[in-house]
């Protein structure tokens, strides 16, 4: 039997799944580490944390799917990743400091920097985002100015999945889709930008060889088989970043077709078959994992992360409830919240409880509830805050289709895909039909899948998602739901832009 496995560095662990080429789950394994937080604000990891948990991860997968079928053949390998995480090894190979991860929020004044050195709309034009804290060319930059002595023992500067990369097969290389969260390619041009890293003063020459996500990019050589049980010889291809290997995972990977994930943040992922930039910086640009194509991207920070925040603070009694029918709280407080019609009986939720990305990239914004009176009671907390991470989801695909990016078929993930009222509350938001999917392996599944092009076990990404990627039932729109959204939604959109301002003057308080 041939198989392909799939490596997902993420923020609490590493998940190696091991997929028949079929993408038929046989084994996985989830090795955790910590995040270390030196400073308020700061975020960083061991790179060596995560190749123990991969390296961890590939000896189990391997002897159990053995253990099934002797005759099991690995064709290849693929990695996904956080994005926008810095590792800077010296001439030896060897790690210089803690990646600072994705995260990591040290870097406003390296972002002002950019802005001054580069331009705003230079940035924008090129490596289609506005400066972002998050993004890796202004963690570079944190090094030059703080810890010159360790930049100038650097070498090589990897992405997280790319560590592990080079740990496999020696070679420093990387691909389009995390490497465009970098901010120092030509988007466009799907290779760096000579122009970008001349104005940051950072060589070329430590960056990595750019390549397209199910290229063939190395071999496992004999230490690593050693280390990990996988085969000397095997190849590892490109891979993606996490979302971008989520939107293979999940099938997104021709123009019209979107998802939607809602975890603790929320991301809608859209693919187009030209390159498209909004040059006001609302929502992310990036390359493709299916060559030649390309992505916008949006985040809203506080998705979960909000209903979360309701279920710890005020939603106790349902709880209790969940305990003593032993489901999860989440079903007791979606069942109350379908009781309450649309609009919430006119309670709005902003969910900008950790500040905002997409489409307002504003740190200073807070969650609000407008309209809160004494006739709401926890139902319509519930609601209003579904309702309230649904709007900003809609917000974005608005910008999406003003910039010519169709959305006309949308596939949910994530927690939030659980719960059949919010995907139906998407489905009349958007206007379009949303399915979840039968299993939902995502990333991993999305770098295995590229592994398996690589291998030619496929001939292309489409033609392995078409044989691989399978959906759950749709849920369609419903015309008079969605037009009862229409002035909540409007509302919604105003409040922001109503209060900014307010928004700054409480940062300073």
């Amino acid at each position: 039997m041939k198989a392909i496995i799939g490596i997902d560095v993420g923020t609490s662990g590493a998940k190696t799944a091991l997929f028949t080429d079929g993408g038929e789950l046989i084994a996985s394994y989830t090795g955790e580490y910590p995040m270390s937080q030196p400073r308020n604000g700061w975020a960083e990891q061991d790179p060596q944390d995560w190749w123990d948990a991969v390296a961890k991860g590939l000896n189990a997968v391997i002897y159990e799917a053995r253990r099934k079928d002797s005759s099991l053949e690995i064709a290849g390998v693929g990695l996904s990743g956080q994005m926008h995480g810095l590792v800077m090894l010296d001439d030896k190979g060897e790690v210089l400091r803690p990646s600072i991860i994705w995260c990591d929020q040290r870097t406003e004044r390296e972002v002002d920097q950019m802005n001054k050195v580069v331009g705003r709309e230079k940035l924008i034009k090129i490596t289609a985002n506005p400066a972002m804290t998050g993004f890796t060319a202004a963690k570079i930059l944190w090094v030059q100015n703080n810890e010159p002595e360790i930049y100038g023992r650097c070498a090589h500067i990897l992405l997280p999945k790319d560590y592990i990369r080079y740990k496999l097969t020696g070679e420093f290389a990387t691909e389009v889709s995390d490497a465009a969260g970098m901010q120092l390619m030509d988007i466009p041009g799907r290779d760096w930008s000579d122009e970008i890293l001349g104005l940051l003063h950072i060589d070329r020459s430590l960056l990595a060889r750019m390549h397209e996500s199910p290229d063939v990019t190395g071999r496992v050589h004999s230490h690593a088989a050693a280390e990990t049980g996988l085969p000397e010889g095997v190849i590892v291809v490109g891979g993606a970043g996490d979302n971008p290997a989520a939107a293979v995972g999940t099938g997104v990977v021709s123009e019209g077709v979107a998802f939607t994930t809602i975890g603790s943040s929320a991301v809608v992922y859209a693919v187009s078959d030209t390159v498209k930039i909004d040059l006001e910086g609302r929502v992310h640009t990036l390359c493709a994992s299916a060559p030649g194509k390309w992505t916008v991207m949006s985040c809203t920070q506080g998705a979960g992360i909000s209903l979360k925040w309701l279920r710890d603070t005020c939603c106790l009694p349902e709880v209790l409830a969940s305990e003593k029918r032993d489901v999860d709280p989440y079903v007791v407080m979606d069942e109350l919240a379908s009781k309450i019609a649309p609009g919430s009986d006119r309670l709005i939720f902003l969910p900008y409880m950790m500040g905002e990305r997409s489409p307002h990239p504003d740190p200073d914004c807070r969650g609000v509830f407008f309209g809160l009176s004494a006739m709401h009671g926890r139902p319509h907390l519930i609601r209003s805050v579904m309702e309230g991470v649904a709007f900003s989801q809609l917000e974005c695909v608005e910008v999406f289709r003003e910039m010519g990016v169709p959305v006309g078929d949308m596939v949910i993930t994530g927690g939030g895909s659980k719960s059949r009222l919010w995907s139906q509350m998407l489905a009349d938001l958007y206007g379009c039909p949303v399915s979840g999917m039968k299993s939902d392996e995502g990333a991993a599944l999305g770098a295995a899948l590229l592994a398996a092009v690589g291998a030619g076990l496929y001939g292309t990404v489409q033609e392995a998602c078409s044989a691989v990627i399978k959906r759950g039932a749709a849920l369609t729109p419903r015309g008079a739901e969605g037009e009862a959204y229409t002035p909540y939604f409007e509302l919604y959109k105003k409040l922001y832009l109503t209060m900014k301002e307010d928004f700054k003057t409480l940062s300073r308080l």
